[in-house]
């Protein structure tokens, strides 16, 4: 893009570090089953995957910590867990990413989320979640919202990550919006369909092309319904900017003051989007508390976006990857 200044983004991702993140949502562990198929089950028409190994990675919000902290950001995490292996699991690789866990409580009540991921020869074959999608107890979310209130005055920017796993209730979305855009903080949000009405008046919200045309109740089937769905959605929830991802097509940008801006899509090679939604919201808000416009922070989105579909299994991008993308590709 001819309008996006290559040294500011630059300079701001030399700054990802100088802010403060916290992040809020439903904290979950990604698990991949690694192998191979070589014949279908005689007792169904169902492949049959050797296994070779098995990895786990942070998902949900935890991948969007995750991502922060490799772009080279400060970052806080609150959610819930079980008080089970899964959850302890957690714990230790947030540790040992050296992220603040006191924000996380363990609910003896809900199991940990964890998505069980098959994979053979580089492709998904099946996904089997282990979950509870109960809301928090409201004594919950008020002890989360005292820990964000501890923490406001340090904070840069806040980013909910709402995979509909019960984090994200009106109330604690209610207090969150007190606490930060009163002081004129951003909040960013990484929907989920059924909870679109609690996000109102926030600043940016990034739904995929698939959530936003759910939740606008209009079939995205070109440009035209593309600019009806995305205007009608920052005119509903009364949000300065909304960024509707949209796979190989790229993104684009609704701003509250009707500007419109597609950003092509970078991958050179797409295999898998796991995680991608949360690189993008990650570096987004990053961008952002960093001093960047919003536009300019959802062009570096794209390119770290483009880095994460072209790996197997929830990735995330080094700062030196994504300087290293800002620099080739704004230059061609």
């Amino acid at each position: 893009m001819k309008d996006i200044d290559p040294e500011s983004l630059d300079r701001a991702i030399d700054n990802f570090g100088k802010t403060r993140i916290l992040v809020i949502g439903d904290i979950m562990l990604d698990q991949f089953i690694w192998g191979k198929v070589s014949r279908i089950s005689p007792e169904a028409p169902v492949p049959v995957v050797e296994v070779d190994h098995d990895t786990t990675m942070l998902g949900g919000a935890a991948n969007v910590v995750n991502n922060i902290v490799s772009l080279g950001g400060k970052v806080l995490l609150c959610g819930v867990v079980g008080d089970d292996y899964i959850g302890r699991q957690i714990f230790s690789l947030l540790n040992k990413l050296g992220v603040n866990t006191d924000g996380i409580i363990v609910d003896d009540n809900r199991p940990t989320t964890i998505k069980t991921r098959i994979i053979a020869h580089a492709q998904q074959v099946v996904r089997f979640d282990r979950e509870t999608r109960d809301p928090l107890r409201p004594e919950t979310s008020n002890t989360i919202l005292n820990f964000i209130h501890n923490q406001k005055d340090d904070l840069g920017a806040i980013i909910v990550s709402d995979y509909g796993k019960g984090v994200v209730t009106r109330g604690l979305m209610e207090g969150v919006k007190d606490l930060m855009l009163a002081r004129g903080r951003p909040l960013a949000v990484d929907p989920n369909i059924k909870n679109f009405p609690l996000y109102e008046g926030v600043t940016i919200i990034s739904p995929n092309n698939n959530e936003a045309q759910e939740a606008a109740g209009m079939d995205i089937l070109d440009e035209e319904s593309l600019r009806r769905v995305g205007e009608g959605l920052v005119q509903s929830y009364r949000c300065r900017a909304l960024l509707i991802t949209r796979g190989e097509e790229g993104m684009t940008l609704f701003e509250e003051d009707g500007r419109i801006t597609d950003i092509k899509a970078m991958a050179r090679r797409v295999y898998d989007v796991t995680g991608a939604g949360d690189t993008v919201t990650a570096t987004l808000i990053l961008g952002v508390a960093a001093g960047l416009d919003i536009k300019s922070a959802a062009y570096l989105s794209n390119l770290a976006a483009g880095i994460v579909v072209g790996e197997v299994g929830t990735s995330t991008v080094k700062i030196d990857d994504l300087k290293a993308l800002v620099t080739s590709y704004l230059q061609e």
